[in-house]
């Protein structure tokens, strides 16, 4: 069968068969490995294609066949004789009758081959690309591409993709890249000067007082001492505090609070993508304040303003890490030790199931007899002591590690708690968590007072926020036999309910990006983009196609098991327990 007549090209719609791309040139290195069915779906000429070669022989005829094909496949002419793999050549030197060793006899750069590549981008319906391509798709890239994409390499890829659909042949991959480049540029700039118009004078004064040396610094000269330039509000705000405790998160509190104070407008990078808002965040990380100073102001502020908002999320999502990690750090802690001193003082009772079996027989067999004469004799006095002494204090031990909880908390962490409650805010989509909320509402109105116990007017849930197990060792009687709440227990009891929360994204952090709202984790320009995303999802948009995909997927894997499982050698059916599958090793 001649090549230009296979089954797999005719099969085709003719206005695929005539002249089409199925791949992208990515950076000048084509495909080097083919197998055969490649090569005759990539490589096989057509017979509107072979009409093209009547007036061609030797060297120009397998030539002008390689570079058709070539730029069918990969949209961009072969820059040598090099780069065709052999095997394509001696594919294409079979289907035009030449042999394979003229092909090392073609002139790519002759006039003669300049005059072919017009005939094949005039054949496939494409042009070359010109100066006004350029400045249109630098627009078109800066506008509709570089907003969205994030992988490296995309924007390229799109290009090219643009390119095709244009049926514009593409430049080198050095001069594409220099579009590419100048696209994000376009956009950069735009984008500050956006940011920069969308600041107060009073945001643009606050966020140039970032630059300047701190108070106290001020009259050192650059190199005081050789002690290093003078630091400034920004250079302390990149800093992280690696140690952990009271004293990093006051530390931390004290940077947010500054942050917070310029007052930023919350719209400001809303319409950014968070891939950009990071970007900016990463190069005002590393620039000095020299750097920034040299910078144009839409650009330094932009910059600072993209800094600022990002920091203030990192602090709020290592606030809400500390005091997840200070809850499980003084419960675990509590726990050890108090283990460490039932390992060290009690004396364990081993099989205390026989034991008690030995008792009961010997009661039931003598029941009026003392115990000093029928159970001493089958468990002496001391064996029954440490058994009654390790289970009480069995029950003691949730008691010994709530006490030791509460005296770490108070004595230290406590200090903790205003702060932290002032500064975030605690929200959650759940009702079932609602009372997790409110009490820490509960918690936030008694701040500064000094009251031990909570009056008996107030409204405190329990449900939700007090575990059944130790609500006896939370709630008090009164002297008037009313139940009170002790302050410190309870904050103990919500902040474990809020760390469960927390963890489980139930309850979040308005301003945090790790613990933020499980809402905002969907795409929020699902509408828009609906398209798209069910492209990069490779899905149907329609719900039936989708499920009747779906069913096939399953019908087709229970036909594949039913049909293999029987002449399947490594895998066996037994009848144990009601049915199994046995695998080999």
């Amino acid at each position: 069968m001649p090549y230009n007549t296979h089954p797999r090209r005719l099969a085709l719609p003719w206005k695929y068969r005539h002249c089409r791309f199925p791949a992208l040139f990515q950076g000048g290195s084509m495909q080097q490995r083919w197998t055969i069915d490649e090569l005759i779906d990539t490589w096989t000429l057509l017979p509107t294609e072979t009409d093209l070669l009547r007036n061609k022989t030797g060297p120009t005829r397998l030539g002008f066949a390689v570079m058709l094909k070539a730029f069918q496949h990969e949209g961009r002419f072969p820059y040598n004789t090099h780069e065709v793999p052999e095997a394509v050549v001696e594919y294409v030197a079979r289907q035009v009758g030449v042999a394979t060793d003229e092909y090392r006899d073609f002139n790519w750069r002759s006039r003669n081959s300049s005059y072919q590549r017009q005939d094949i981008r005039a054949f496939c319906g494409f042009r070359e690309f010109t100066t006004e391509d350029a400045g249109t798709l630098t627009d078109w890239l800066s506008q509709s591409v570089v907003p969205h994409e994030t992988r490296s390499g995309a924007v390229t890829e799109a290009a090219l993709r643009w390119l095709r659909e244009n049926g514009i042949e593409p430049p080198s991959p050095g001069r594409l890249q220099r579009f590419v480049d100048a696209a994000e540029r376009h956009y950069d700039l735009r984008l500050c000067q956006t940011i920069h118009n969308r600041l107060s004078t009073e945001h643009r004064a606050g966020l140039e007082a970032l630059l300047r040396p701190t108070a106290l610094e001020e009259d050192q000269p650059e190199d005081h001492e050789g002690q290093g330039p003078r630091s400034s509000a920004l250079q302390n705000l990149r800093t992280n505090s690696e140690k952990r405790g009271v004293e990093s998160v006051e530390e931390q509190i004290e940077k947010l609070r500054l942050l917070r104070r310029l007052q930023l407008p919350q719209a400001l990078f809303a319409d950014v993508a968070p891939h950009v808002l990071t970007r900016y965040r990463e190069r005002a990380s590393n620039e000095s304040p020299s750097h920034f100073r040299a910078q144009t102001p839409s650009v330094r502020l932009t910059l600072l303003a993209a800094f600022c908002v990002a920091r203030m999320t990192e602090l709020t999502d290592a606030l809400v890490t500390h005091l997840v990690d200070m809850v499980h750090h003084i419960n675990v802690k509590a726990e050890r030790r108090v283990e460490r001193n039932f390992v060290a003082e009690f004396r364990r009772v081993h099989n205390k199931d026989r034991i008690l079996e030995r008792l009961l027989e010997a009661a039931l067999g003598n029941p009026d007899g003392t115990v000093r004469e029928v159970l001493f004799p089958v468990v002496d006095e001391q064996t029954l002591r440490d058994l009654l002494r390790e289970y009480k204090e069995k029950g003691g031990f949730r008691q010994q590690v709530h006490t030791i909880v509460r005296g770490t908390y108070r004595s230290h962490y406590r200090r903790m708690i205003p702060w932290l409650l002032t500064e975030l805010s605690f929200r959650s989509n759940n009702h079932r968590h609602q009372p997790v909320i409110d009490a820490l509402g509960l918690l936030g109105r008694y701040v500064d007072s000094n009251a031990r116990i909570y009056p008996y007017e107030e409204h405190i849930p329990v449900g939700g926020v007090i575990d059944r197990n130790i609500r006896d060792l939370i709630l008090e009687r009164g002297p008037d036999g009313g139940m009170r709440v002790n302050r410190v227990n309870y904050e103990l009891c919500v902040l474990s309910a809020l760390r469960d929360a927390l963890r489980s994204r139930e309850i979040w952090v308005i301003g945090a990006d790790k613990y933020r709202d499980p809402d905002k984790d969907l795409p929020q320009d699902f509408e828009a983009r609906k398209e798209s995303y069910f492209q990069a999802l490779r899905q149907p948009q329609e719900v039936d196609t989708f499920v009747q995909g779906l069913e096939q997927q399953l019908k087709d894997a229970l036909v594949m098991l039913h049909d293999g499982l029987p002449k399947n050698p490594g895998v066996r059916v037994v009848a144990r327990d009601g049915g199994r599958f046995v695998v080999t090793p």
